[in-house]
């Protein structure tokens, strides 16, 4: 059983940045993959970025190549998101997720657990 709990969303101008944070609890067992998710208003939800258990490997989407960064801090049980040059188009409610799995992933299917999502507002 995991827990993931996002914080660090809000209301920025474009061209800002912000920091997302995912904490992670529970048994896990062993290392796992973690994601970041994201979904706009009438919109599907999209893969952003994913890293490894160990950090050495990360997949970042197209859209926020460049941008956005994806990071772990294993001993702190916490993902981040660090996101910056961010454009309207970035709006969104953005979710961590975490798979048992070592290895990155950019589908949903493969993801076990889910955040509550935190809100992110870009404004022009």
């Amino acid at each position: 059983q995991v827990q993931l709990v996002e914080s660090g969303g809000g209301l920025v101008q474009a061209g800002g940045s912000l920091r997302l944070s995912c904490a992670a609890s529970g048994r896990t067992f062993g290392g796992y993959a973690m994601g970041w998710f994201r979904q706009a208003p009438g919109k599907e939800r999209e893969f952003v970025a994913a890293i490894s258990w160990s950090g050495g490997s990360t997949d970042v989407a197209d859209s926020v190549k460049g941008r956005f960064t994806i990071s772990r801090d294993n001993a702190k049980n916490t993902v981040y998101l660090q996101m910056n040059s961010l454009k309207p188009e970035d709006t969104a409610v953005y979710y961590c997720a975490s798979t048992t799995g070592f290895r990155v992933a950019t589908t949903q299917e493969l993801y076990d657990y889910w955040g509550q999502g935190t809100q992110v507002t870009v404004s022009s």
